[in-house]
């Protein structure tokens, strides 16, 4: 199988680079490589995948893994519909799995025009490219924040994928909701299957510097005070990465069944079944790191919210999936990680 991933120098991009590669499948990734986040990283983890020469990262330039030889790399900006239009007529996908987004709910709060631009032009830019390529079968990434605060544990209902969600809180969740809609009537028109994946916090190796695990492991590092939003009362389903990598790859091998309106179409939420508060993530963390750092304690941040909770019982009954990392494994392994020379940025 011919696959197209999207957002390859990406934590979960690049994660899963590597799976489909190891695995066998013909891998192409494709990335701008943004400075949005430390650049760094960014080629660490094209490293881990057998992408060690950095010269070749240029425009037009398709690079071959020395690890797989059947993975290769080349940098294409989403937004520019020229270029992916040659990489689609000379690639010949079976698949796409679209990671490529610009990231952060709080950022796009300050810089509504990069959301634009690369989360709704790039993401209908990918979606008519597979049209008028013929890929059969489209994964893109959507995101928890799609939820607002819906689905809490008193509203739990509302979790479920099959019910409206109008209650996004910042442009990022609006975007990403558009997207969801954006799929569903390229669905209908015209047949192409469409899979979605809401991440809820995904954590762990190569992890994103911007993100809550990355933040508090550098400053339990280094002994500095942890910024706590809303006075430490929010709940989150941190997901370690090899968690949500299985559900990527499970939803990408199962095709959706035609549902009610006999559409291929489904949407999956993507996370840890076991919820934990903000403090208590923190406290796993400073065990794993054996110390423990100042709180600050300060009020909910714009775009924000408190908690959602994510429903899973689907992840099982429609993908085989079961969860291998508890809160303590996850963050033991990440630790690690961060702590060891792999991390480009433990310096820091």
């Amino acid at each position: 199988m011919k696959i197209l991933v999207t957002g390859a120098a990406g934590f979960i991009g690049a994660h899963l680079m590597y799976e489909l590669a190891k695995r066998g499948d013909d891998v192409i990734g494709i990335d701008y490589l943004s400075d949005y986040n430390d650049i760094r990283l960014k080629l660490s983890r094209l490293a881990h995948c057998g992408f060690t020469d950095t010269k070749p990262f240029k425009a037009g330039s398709m690079c071959t893994s020395s690890m797989f030889s059947n993975c290769q790399f080349q940098k294409v900006d989403i937004a520019d519909k020229t270029s992916l239009y040659r990489l689609f007529h000379d690639g010949k996908f079976d698949k796409v799995v679209h990671l490529a987004a610009q990231v952060g709910s709080r950022y796009s709060v300050v810089n509504p025009d990069s959301y634009l631009r690369n989360n709704l032009t790039g993401f209908l830019n990918i979606i008519e490219t597979c049209r008028h390529y013929g890929v059969r079968h489209l994964i893109y990434a959507s995101s928890s924040s799609v939820y607002g605060n819906a689905g809490t544990q008193e509203d739990k209902a509302n979790a479920d994928p099959k019910n409206r969600i109008e209650r996004p809180v910042s442009l990022h969740a609006s975007i990403k909701k558009s997207n969801e809609l954006m799929a569903y009537s390229y669905c209908k028109l015209y047949g192409i299957s469409m899979t979605g994946l809401r991440y809820f916090t995904v954590y762990g190796p190569w992890g994103r510097p911007d993100m809550s695990p990355m933040i508090f492991a550098k400053a339990i590092k280094n002994g500095e005070p942890i910024k706590v939003f809303n006075n430490g009362d929010m709940k989150r389903n941190f997901t370690y990465i090899d968690d949500a990598i299985d559900i990527t790859v499970k939803a990408l091998d199962k095709e959706p069944t035609p549902n009610e309106e006999g559409l291929k179409y489904r949407i999956y939420d993507v996370a840890s079944p076991f919820q934990t508060d903000i403090p208590g993530f923190i406290s796993e963390m400073e065990k794993a790191f054996g110390k423990t750092t100042e709180k600050t304690l300060l009020p909910m941040q714009p775009g924000d919210f408190s908690q959602v909770t994510p429903f899973t019982d689907n992840l099982e009954s429609e993908l085989g999936h079961k969860s291998s990392f508890g809160l303590s494994d996850g963050v033991r392994r990440f630790v690690e990680w961060y702590k060891s020379e792999d991390n480009p940025v433990n310096s820091l």
